[in-house]
């Protein structure tokens, strides 16, 4: 049935829907689809629409008693079912050990709703997707967005024998675009290749291992390709260095704090028994975001940020990203 409103009555105040923080959600199938990868299916008890999301985003996964951020290797458009590829990670905190040995079908997860670091140009002329290992899932759905807008893409995915991830949606959405590589001489020489013969507007994105990441990005600086064409997505305080050390003041305690090379200012901050929120400590779920008041410019290394957000310097992600010497942080006493 349908409201019609009384021609007299003031016209109503529009309400802002608040989008949730949180969703709970049900697993509907797990699949072993590769030596230690485990392909994650989830969706409302109900079936209804979840969150849309772009090309490249992720969830921040609840698992057990850690939080990890996962990347989406689902349809975003109008999707009724989120699903993840989650590698076994030995030496890992535990939260990839978890899903692959306590979950089951029929459990509920919580997870934040979808967030994208690693969206696709969309003024691009052509779409160059490099991918090592489990580094794929955010280039499969890279692909599905790629095939609904008819896309130029063109896929380059090295991988272990035995230890490939979603080879035949890769294959499919790529079709003759997609290479597909099992040693790394072979990867490395046809990288090169490409690299050169790309057309003006060709924008480069990879996922993968950092040293892959780095050898990909390396090879693509010294073909000349500008900085603003490049973009990769990296995961997890492993994939970073060491940093080197700096030195912030706090304002509301007036103290300084050095925080030597190795050690995140999160954790230099809680070792001096300041208690920052803190939820992934991968620089993804923005629980610890902590406000800047001033001073050089942080080096941000987090995906919960937006552009704007960094070049403002009024907030930093004390999990991954360094600050600085001179930054002033307003945190908790």
């Amino acid at each position: 049935m349908t409201a019609l409103a009384d021609a007299d009555a003031a016209p109503a105040t529009p309400q802002t829907v608040t989008p949730p923080t949180t969703l709970t959600l049900t697993v509907t199938s797990i699949i072993n689809s590769a030596n230690g990868i485990r392909t994650i299916t989830l969706a409302y008890p109900d079936g209804s629409a979840l969150p849309g999301f772009v090309p490249g985003s992720h969830l921040v996964v609840a698992a057990g008693r850690h939080s990890n951020a996962y990347s989406l290797v689902s349809d975003g458009a109008n999707p009724t079912e989120y699903t993840i590829s989650v590698l076994r990670v030995e030496e890992g905190n535990g939260g990839s050990r978890w899903l692959h040995d306590e979950l089951a079908e029929g459990d509920q997860l919580e997870v934040r709703p979808p967030r994208s670091a690693f969206a696709p140009a969309a003024r691009a002329a052509k779409h160059l997707l490099v991918a090592g290992g489990i580094g794929v899932t955010p280039i499969v759905s890279h692909l599905r967005a790629a095939a609904r807008w008819q896309r130029n893409v063109q896929v380059l995915y090295a991988f272990r024998p035995g230890y490939a991830a979603h080879v035949d949606d890769v294959s499919r959405l790529a079709g003759s675009g997609a290479e597909l590589f099992t040693t790394r001489a072979e990867f490395s020489t046809r990288l090169a290749a490409t690299l050169e013969e790309q057309p003006v507007g060709t924008h480069l994105y990879v996922c993968g291992p950092a040293g892959f990441i780095d050898h990909v990005l390396d090879s693509a600086t010294a073909a000349g390709w500008p900085s603003s064409r490049l973009h990769s997505e990296r995961f997890g305080i492993d994939a970073l260095d060491a940093g080197d050390p700096f030195r912030v003041r706090l304002t509301r305690s007036d103290r300084t704090l050095d925080v030597p090379s190795g050690t995140s200012l999160l954790e230099a901050l809680e070792a001096n028994d300041i208690a920052v929120p803190n939820l992934c400590r991968q620089g993804v779920c923005g629980e610890c975001r902590i406000d800047l008041c001033g001073g050089d410019e942080p080096i941000h290394r987090d995906l919960f940020l937006t552009d704007d957000e960094k070049k403002s310097r009024t907030a930093i992600m004390p999990c991954v990203s360094r600050a600085g010497d001179g930054c002033t942080l307003e945190v908790p006493l």
